[in-house]
């Protein structure tokens, strides 16, 4: 080893020892006849000093050469610093060095390799190698790290068996684009990197593993956002002989004991909301509980009164912002505008001001009564001082731009603390959803996912009433994983196959080998996948997940620093049988 220790690892019980370290120079701060030197690796920082007298004049030379991120290797004593540093785990030791080795020069970085540095995110993108230097990002990644021992801890704790499956696959049309892959050996025809390893997991199923999990890379070819990657992490886990009930305690203890282990957070029992009720009182199907503000219908007391924007809406919905009331005209307006926006399109927004004297003044005092306004006042539970902001329209759209309105109240008010965490369980999706455009029924979820028991005979009545048996995991008005129950009796996967507008060729074609399978004793089974980069971000308390991931793509989808995805040769595309390149 060319150390004897690491840059963060001496302390007072160390003085007078002899010791090697190895690292960066964060700093070089020369007095004259003293220097001193700031020697960073992973672990942290020592400081190092030159003394005139004490150190001979070669090393002192040698030590002038130094520059920002050069690679050292410095030999000396401990010894105890007169001017300690608090900030810092070996602030009250300094290493007297005795001889000191130039490892590699390195050119000035483009920017500061500092915890608050002057790089902006391209360019750091572009330099990551640099930017994994930095204490912010290498604790992100630590925290990474973290998180995904802790889960094979709990795992294997509970028997699971982590199994690898596939990365070169079958494209399947369901879902969102695939990624394809060109076969040089079978030409014309591609293979695709997984969305998921769903079928996979339910053959492992079906081969008696029972329990699975897997640490995965999976890919989508979808447009990018803060919390969403070409290539991601799934936490990714199937389970036979269970029912629902079984798979939300499982994966509740997982998630209760990563919070334990990793942010010391002991949390309570996970609440339930069904997928109606959450829609209903939230407009989304990933509500944020962490405040309260729960949607309230009006459609009873307020339409037929003359005011047509509210007679002619087919749902009329609001909200309580407690303790608003003293929100000036001026504010409600610029709230109005951000909710006239493009991005949430809301036509209007209607106020009542319930005031600290006890009078109550709205944008509709034309049409309603201190009586009328009174009611309103009490279905929402008003005080003194709140403020109700009320839209109204086509219902999905109405809940839709409430919900925005919802969360940007939230984060005005201070609502929506990132260190605090409220997890949530929503339950009873609709199995289906109709494509208008296409004119045909989708899976909410994926074709393997089973319809609650009861709602069975729904499939040849109501498609729009059944129910799936799946479920999702919420934290912080952020979905972080989902599954279902899966079907694994041959005829139900058949009947959905043709709700979903597969032929009987098409069904053989793409998922003939899971059909066969049922047919040699499928068990029961279910599972769920976590979005790990996502849950990872949670717990580091940021929005965007890609400062937790050691090389991401940019919201182009490009990589910067190696300037990928890339042009091929001729050649290549030849020996491919690929014959037109996208220009």
């Amino acid at each position: 080893m060319l150390r004897t220790h690491t840059c963060g690892e001496l302390r007072i019980s160390n003085l007078s020892e002899s010791v090697a370290l190895c690292g960066w120079v964060q700093k070089v701060r020369d007095k004259g006849g003293m220097v001193w030197v700031d020697l960073r690796d992973r672990y942290g920082i020592t400081q190092l000093i030159f003394e005139e007298g004490k150190t001979t004049a070669d090393v002192l030379d040698k030590v002038r050469t130094l520059g920002r991120e050069f690679v050292i290797k410095a030999e000396g004593k401990v010894i105890e610093r007169l001017s300690k540093n608090d900030k810092i785990d070996t602030g009250a030791v300094e290493i007297l060095v005795k001889n000191i080795e130039i490892l590699n020069p390195a050119k000035l970085p483009p920017f500061l390799i500092e915890d608050e540095t002057d790089g902006g995110d391209e360019l750091r993108m572009k330099y990551r190698y640099l930017d994994l230097r930095r204490n912010p990002v290498r604790q992100n990644l630590l925290l990474r790290h973290k998180v995904a021992q802790q889960t094979r801890i709990f795992l294997d704790s509970q028997q699971f068996i982590e199994v690898e499956t596939p990365v070169l696959i079958k494209s399947t049309p369901e879902g969102a684009r695939d990624f394809v892959v060109p076969s040089r050996m079978n030409p014309g025809e591609f293979y695709a990197l997984p969305q998921s390893p769903q079928t996979f997991k339910q053959l492992l199923m079906i081969s008696g593993f029972d329990r699975y999990y897997q640490i995965v890379k999976c890919f989508r070819d979808e447009d990018l956002r803060a919390d969403r990657q070409p290539e991601f992490t799934q936490i990714d886990c199937e389970m036979s002989y269970v029912e629902q009930e079984d798979v939300l305690n499982m994966f509740e203890g997982l998630i209760k004991h990563l919070f334990k282990t990793v942010k010391e957070i002991d949390l309570p029992e996970v609440p339930r909301m069904t997928y109606a009720d959450a829609m209903k009182f939230y407009g989304c199907d990933k509500p944020d509980i962490r405040f309260d503000m729960k949607f309230v219908e009006l459609n009873e007391l307020v339409q037929n009164k003359g005011f047509q924007v509210f007679d002619d809406a087919e749902l009329v919905v609001g909200i309580n912002a407690s303790g608003c009331a003293e929100y000036t005209r001026k504010q409600i307006d610029e709230l109005t505008e951000w909710m006239k926006r493009p991005q949430i399109g809301a036509k209007g927004l209607v106020y009542i001001r319930f005031n600290a004297d006890g009078t109550i003044k709205s944008s509709v005092d034309k049409f309603y009564s201190e009586e009328d306004l009174k009611a309103i006042g009490e279905k929402f539970n008003a005080k003194a001082g709140d403020l109700i902001l009320i839209i109204s329209g086509q219902a999905d759209k109405a809940r839709k731009q409430l919900n925005e309105l919802r969360l940007e109240m939230g984060n005005r008010l201070g609502l929506r603390n990132p260190n605090e965490y409220k997890v949530l369980w929503v339950v009873d999706f609709p199995l289906l959803e109709f494509g208008e455009e296409e004119n045909r029924w989708f899976a909410m979820h994926h074709p393997f996912t089973a319809p609650k028991p009861e709602d069975v005979p729904l499939l040849d009545s109501d498609l729009g009433k059944v129910r799936a048996n799946a479920y999702d995991m919420v934290i912080n008005g952020t979905e972080v994983g989902g599954g279902s129950v899966r079907i694994f009796q041959k005829p139900l996967q058949q009947r959905m196959f043709e709700i979903l507008g597969f032929s009987d060729d098409e069904a053989k074609k793409q998922f003939g080998f899971l059909m066969e399978a049922f047919e040699y004793g499928a068990p029961p089974h279910a599972g769920l996948a976590f979005g790990f980069d996502r849950l990872v971000s949670l717990f580091g308390g940021a929005e965007s997940i890609r400062d937790f991931i050691a090389f991401p793509k940019n919201n182009s989808g490009r990589d910067v620093m190696i300037d990928s995805p890339s042009s091929i040769s001729d050649l290549q595309l030849k020996e491919l049988y690929i014959n037109v390149t996208a220009k």
